[in-house]
This record gives structure tokens, C-alpha cells and sequence, in this order.
């Protein structure tokens, strides 16, 4: 069966052509590729552009409640690269809505300038058979959501030599 190797960039449309471009640039430590009065295309790693922007005519913001995208996701090498990830967009005043142990993943979302959820994440296991094991056991069976947790907090015990599994591990 013939599938995608890897997905290849996401495309948002937006009236806020500069603010958007600029907050990506600065969320994602991105670079524009190409940009012009109505697109932008930025690129962060190999590929050449990885999250784009058009602003064609004056699109209709969307209500909250309307059924479209959730959110966006980009991966992180290592929770340390996360953890100061968090304190440089801190440092400009970019903050996370909500920060959560998943179990499989360690986040971080954000809301973007035009209201889209954008979430940071770092992988907790190494193989792809951990987390299917996790996430068919009790613990993520009884709490898919995952368990809130203080990124200031979390820096500081990783900091202090805590270790990533005693970090990360989920007991509820």
C-alpha cells in the first residue's frame, strides 16, 4: 500500500499576514523561505517550508465552537530543548495556555495571534511500542487527558539532576 513518508507542511489562511509569520518565526526560531504581499512560507529544519500563511482576501474568523483543526504540533529533541524552549518564548512574553504530562508526550500549548492552538511537544518513549503499551493500559485508559503540570517547576528539578523518567512518569 503506498502511504506518505512524512507530512510535509501545514498552510493556515489568516488576516493577520505579518503578525502570524512573525509570531511562527519567533515560536518555531523559523526563517521566512519565500513571502510575498499575500503568502508566507517559513522553514525551520530540512524541508523547505514547513508551516505557510495566505491572506488572499478578508477571510471570516471562525466561532470557537466550529468544527476545523485543533491544534498543530511540533516535536522537540530532548525536554531540556523544551524546558528552554518555554523560557526563551517567555523571555518575549509568548506564553503557554496549558502545559500537560500526556504520558507519551510532554506539552506545551499555545495560542497563536489568530486563536490556532499550537503545541510543543517532547516524546517520552523511545519506541513506538512503549507508548502503544501506555496507552492501552489503566493509566491512560482512565485519563486520556494527562496530568497539568508547572513548566518553572519542571526546568528547576531538571536543573537539579531530577531525572527525565522520574519527571515524566505518569502514575495517574
Amino acid at each position: 500500500m503506498a502511504r506518505p513518508t512524512k507530512l510535509s507542511h501545514v498552510v493556515m489562511q489568516t488576516n493577520r499576514l505579518a503578525e502570524m509569520r512573525d509570531w511562527y518565526c519567533t515560536v518555531l526560531s523559523a526563517k521566512p523561505a519565500f513571502e510575498n504581499k499575500n503568502m508566507a512560507f517559513l522553514a525551520y529544519d530540512e524541508e523547505h517550508h514547513r508551516v505557510g500563511f495566505l491572506s488572499l482576501e478578508d477571510y471570516a474568523v471562525p466561532e470557537r465552537a466550529t468544527v476545523g483543526l485543533q491544534h498543530v504540533s511540533f516535536t522537540y529533541d530532548t525536554l531540556w530543548t523544551l524546558l528552554e524552549n518555554y523560557e526563551r518564548l517567555k523571555a518575549e512574553n509568548i506564553l503557554p495556555a496549558w502545559t500537560v504530562n500526556h504520558g507519551p508526550t510532554i506539552s506545551m500549548y499555545y495560542a497563536d495571534p489568530d486563536g490556532n492552538q499550537v503545541e510543543l511537544q517532547w516524546d517520552v518513549f523511545e519506541t513506538n511500542e512503549e507508548v502503544d503499551a501506555f496507552i492501552n493500559g489503566p493509566i491512560y485508559q482512565t485519563n486520556p487527558r494527562g496530568v497539568d503540570f508547572d513548566p518553572e517547576e519542571m526546568f528547576a528539578q531538571v536543573r537539579a539532576g531530577t531525572s527525565f523518567e522520574v519527571l515524566t512518569r505518569r502514575t495517574h
